[in-house]
């Protein structure tokens, strides 16, 4: 786990997620329920990216992306091919998602319920 954190804070450090999210990544590590972890460049391809959004509107989001063809397009595009105007999707950052992948972290990323009954969850499994 220290070595997820300190790939957290070096990415704090280049300025590529605020101190907030920052913070929120390393709660989420310490949280055993959470489980992300490190894994090899070869583990981390073979794995799908799960973006799940459920609003409290009934609005559903169900994206599955393979890592292979994310790390691909983040090459020759420079970012990940989900459109954030769909509803839910807004709110998910990205560039932190694309940062995880960077840097071979596999399990759930993300796990927000918001008060309003909105549920996202981000899972690189």
């Amino acid at each position: 786990m220290n070595e997820e954190i300190a790939k957290v804070l070096k990415m704090l450090e280049k300025g590529k997620i605020t101190s907030d999210k920052a913070q929120d990544i390393i709660e989420s590590l310490k949280d055993k329920s959470k489980d992300v972890q490190a894994v090899s460049d070869e583990d981390i391809t073979d794995k799908m990216l799960k973006i799940k959004v459920n609003s409290h509107d009934g609005d559903n989001v169900n994206v599955n992306l393979p890592v292979k063809f994310i790390k691909i397009i983040l090459k020759t595009v420079g970012k990940i091919p989900i459109s954030d105007s769909v509803k839910g999707m807004e709110n998910i950052d990205l560039n932190l998602i694309s940062e995880a992948i960077d840097n071979n972290l596999s399990g759930k990323i993300v796990d927000v319920k918001s008060a309003n009954g909105d549920v996202v969850e981000v899972v690189i499994e």
